[in-house]
């Protein structure tokens, strides 16, 4: 289970990992391509905008000087001519320069020897290429041509007699600068690509180290460590830290409800048992004494009226037995109590009379003196009085002095006192005194539950009780009810 459910989270985790890391590349990917086509189409158009102003600018320098072709063959020094015009242009003489080419265009359109130079097939082939030298001369912009396969941009210059001349350049340094940048970019993007996909990986591994985290409490609380937690990180990631301190909460309340349903279900189990026990006796007793009947063993009428008292006791005792297992049921499924205001201090002092007509000889002081009022359910509160001076009548000596004290405390809550003068009890009969069936010392007369019936139905008024008892020095039992 360990192994598979290991191999099951790191997959996920890793999942989730790859799927940022490639969101990531694929976005700067896209960018840097996008980036990239920005840049090279406009170094391309830097370039040639360089080219084509310089063919311009030589195209203008020759129209302006009007002269015809035989006026530029009688002058003396071709270089000058060529300075004049393209300024700066590299090459001397008649040799132009290497990414250079001209041509002359006469008027039927074909190219014709220049200073005593032969027409080359590379001019010849500029010739070919512009269909129509005198509209290009026309034309104010550059065009663009394809030369022995390179491309060239080209102009037409217009001469006083009639011919064109065809001033063009090789664009295949550009093409090569491009695809210089172009490799360049290339790399670096590449690197970028690789260092943010590392970046992210590890970014991606510490941020949602947590989550792993997570899945390993999940999958040990599956496994039965219910006090597991998801421990906290030194930098949190505001969401992850939000969604670590809810399921920490969660598993808080998921432990405390299975603990809670534990103990229900051994309380629910051990309460079965004890009442199971507690009505077998009563039950074993009247079939004991009717099976004697039915066998005819009972002959003498004073034993058969012994019998039936012992019969009709043990059913009343199963009697109040099941009454008061109804009354817990009811107050276990907490039901709507009719609250009323009850005299509190009317019911001390009835109970108390009872008492004092049950066993007249016990001293009882009772400090009970005005009214205290309480918003309550009256019957509740007489069973609560009624069940703590039973348990004084039935677990002390009829000698033992008993004191009833009612008064409310200066936060305004009412406290009900009765205290003994008994035998008390010992630490360990003290934690169990609530318990369901529990009688100090394993033994002794009542059911057991008139403690658990107080404690009930006080926690139902939203009050609390408590005891203060050690051997000898009796048992003193606080009510508290709120306002």
């Amino acid at each position: 289970m360990t192994g598979l459910g290991g191999t099951a989270r790191t997959g996920r985790t890793h999942s989730l990992r790859t799927k940022l890391t490639l969101i990531n590349v694929v976005l700067l990917a896209l960018g840097i391509t996008i980036a990239t086509a920005v840049s090279l189409f406009g170094l391309r158009h830097y370039l040639l905008q360089a080219i084509d102003s310089e063919l311009t600018m030589s195209r203008n320098g020759l129209e302006r000087t009007e002269l015809t072709v035989s006026q530029i063959e009688s002058l003396s020094s071709l270089a000058t001519i060529v300075e004049n015009i393209s300024p700066g242009r590299r090459g001397t003489g008649m040799l132009p320069a290497p990414d250079s080419l001209f041509v002359l265009i006469d008027a039927e359109r074909r190219p014709i020897n220049f200073a005593g130079i032969e027409v080359t097939g590379r001019q010849r082939q500029l010739a070919r290429a512009v269909s129509d030298p005198t509209a290009l001369s026309r034309e104010a912009g550059v065009r663009e041509v394809m030369v022995d396969g390179e491309p060239y941009r080209v102009v037409g210059a217009r001469l006083s007699d009639g011919s064109t001349v065809l001033m063009s350049t090789s664009t295949k340094a550009v093409r090569e600068s491009l695809f210089l940048a172009l490799k360049f970019d290339t790399a670096i993007g590449g690197l970028l690509l690789v260092l943010l996909a590392l970046i992210t990986l590890m970014g991606a591994n510490r941020t949602l180290r947590p989550l792993g985290d997570m899945v390993e409490t999940a999958t040990a609380i599956a496994e039965g460590d219910l006090t597991r937690r998801v421990p906290g990180r030194r930098d949190p990631v505001t969401e992850i830290e939000q969604l670590r301190l809810a399921l920490n909460a969660m598993l808080q309340q998921v432990e405390s409800a299975y603990v809670t349903r534990e103990r229900s279900e051994t309380q629910l189990r051990r309460f079965v048992a004890d009442a199971s026990h507690e009505l077998r006796t009563p039950l074993s007793a009247i079939r004991g004494y009717l099976q004697l009947y039915e066998k005819g063993m009972l002959a003498e009428p004073a034993e058969r009226t012994r019998a039936l008292a012992r019969m009709t006791g043990e059913a009343d005792r199963m009697g109040r037995l099941v009454d008061e297992l109804l009354t817990l049921a009811r107050l276990d499924q907490r039901p709507v109590l009719r609250l009323r205001p009850v005299d509190l201090s009317r019911l001390v002092r009835d109970a108390a009379d009872d008492l004092r007509a049950q066993q007249p000889d016990r001293p009882l002081d009772v400090a009970a003196a005005g009214s205290v009022l309480v918003q309550a359910d009256e019957s509740g509160l007489r069973q609560v009085i009624g069940n703590l001076l039973a348990n004084i009548r039935t677990h002390t000596p009829p000698e033992a002095p008993v004191r009833v004290e009612l008064g409310r405390s200066d936060e305004g809550v009412v406290r009900l006192c009765v205290s003994d003068d008994g035998p008390g009890m010992a630490p360990e009969d003290a934690d169990r005194i609530f318990d369901r069936f529990f009688r100090a010392g394993g033994g002794g007369a009542g059911s057991g539950l008139g403690m658990s019936i107080v404690h009930a139905v006080v926690r139902s008024h939203g009050g609390e009780v408590s005891i203060r008892t050690s051997p000898g020095t009796g048992l003193a039992v606080t009510v508290t009810l709120p306002r």
